[in-house]
């Protein structure tokens, strides 16, 4: 009688040592490990196909256990019997992968984008490579494009409307659209999934969008704040609401016992605040230099914009709004609550800001992986630093001078 093969151990394989050429250590059923001069073990399975004698690998050990490369081997051997040969199969299924890869979205995207570049300014193709890098490539880029379907997509535009881009998560809904009927065109696409989502987007009430966000109007407005007439206390106000991203009422509602100029911080406390969470704002030195200013009128009362009629009281909440209308702002163009908006929307879609650093500034609710609210120092460190990159963006615009330089690129924040 032959002599069985008796079936290998995990013990068995540990202690097997190189030899001077390779040599085999049999588990039976086809399937062996072949230990190589160097110490790798590679497991490897024998069968015949069509009356040919043939091998398959099945990778490594211990990356490829015992029990897997068992597995792997009644795989095959199932494979066989029924009249497949597994090493065609492995290769028509890498071939197939290729395939899907060659026609992933990203792929055909930036084929795509390739194919505007004489058409398009350099700005217009980094805006819409970079809304495509962050909201839909890490998502669904690597899917072959002819599989995807419109829930997909419409997850991911919600993910944006979470944020709270509402227009660029239409302009990346309209790009996604672009792109399928590119893909319809050469022949890798059926349909255009985007165009199932035409109305699926929340269309925020035009109150919410009283923002100027377009970095040229920005500047426009900031020079037009320095040259805003009218009481001292209001000016300063506005020349601080861009820089300090807090809603109107707590502006100004800001006292001087909350603010520390050495630190450079201002911590508001739960009360004040829309969350009912105690919430800090790093002042960058361009807050500190106009908090300075106005320190010798107002730091000897409570108040540090209060009121004209009265130290005792904050500003009326319609001042920050009425200065805006002297200068020829419109409730439909912007309103003191704009300035959040205004620095959501520019350091998330230009300057490239990580949007939970934002959220965390705007003291919204930002949550951590186990749903725990975070509390009001988390990321510190980095807010302090975008916040100052953010004031010294707004002087460079101010002055005509702002250079856009994409803070993740950079490793910035």
């Amino acid at each position: 009688m032959p002599k069985r093969t008796m079936p290998l151990t995990d013990l068995q394989i540990n202690k097997a040592k190189p030899r001077e050429k390779n040599y085999k250590l049999f588990d039976g059923g086809g399937l062996f490990l072949i230990i190589t001069p160097t110490g790798g073990k590679w497991w490897r399975f024998q069968y015949r196909y069509n009356g040919k004698g043939k091998q398959l690998s099945f990778g490594t050990y211990p990356e490829i256990s015992l029990s897997r490369a068992r597995k792997y081997r009644e795989e095959a051997r199932t494979q066989v019997a029924t009249g497949i040969d597994p090493s065609e199969q492995r290769k028509a299924v890498k071939a197939s992968q290729a395939e899907s890869s060659l026609n992933s979205f990203e792929v055909i995207a930036r084929e795509w984008i390739g194919k505007q570049n004489n058409s398009w300014s350099p700005a217009n193709t980094k805006i819409v490579t970079r809304l495509l890098m962050v909201n839909v490539f890490p998502w669904i880029g690597n899917r072959p494009i002819s599989e995807l379907k419109a829930p997909e997509l419409l997850a991911l535009l919600r993910r944006m409307e979470e944020r709270g881009i509402l227009k660029s998560a239409s302009r990346v809904r309209a790009i996604c659209g672009q792109v399928f009927r590119y893909a319809i065109a050469t022949g890798r696409a059926e349909r255009d999934i985007a165009a199932d989502l035409r109305g699926a987007l929340a269309t925020p009430k035009r109150k919410h969008l009283a923002s100027i966000t377009d970095p040229k109007e920005v500047a426009a407005l900031l020079r037009a704040i320095d040259g805003l007439t009218g009481t001292f206390i209001v000016k300063c106000a506005m020349r601080l609401a861009p820089l300090v991203f807090v809603r109107p009422g707590e502006l100004r509602k800001a006292e001087w016992c909350e603010i520390d100029l050495d630190k450079a911080e201002w911590n508001i406390p739960a009360e004040k605040m829309k969350t009912k969470q105690p919430h800090l704002v790093p002042l960058s030195t361009q807050a500190v230099s106009i908090l300075k200013e106005i320190q010798p009128l107002t730091g000897s009362t409570r108040y540090v914009f209060h009121s004209t009629r009265t130290v005792n009281k904050p500003m009326s909440d319609m001042a920050l709004s009425a200065a805006l209308r002297r200068m020829g702002y419109a409730q439909g163009e912007m309103t003191p609550h704009g300035f959040r908006a205004m620095a959501r929307t520019i350091l998330d879609e230009v300057l490239q800001v990580r949007p939970d650093l934002i959220e965390h500034q705007l003291a919204h609710a930002v949550r951590d992986p186990l749903g725990r609210a975070y509390n009001r120092t988390k990321h510190l460190p980095e807010r302090r630093r975008m916040m100052q990159i953010w004031a010294d963006y707004l002087d460079g615009l101010k002055l005509g001078k702002a250079k856009v330089i994409p803070l993740r690129q950079n490793g910035a924040v």
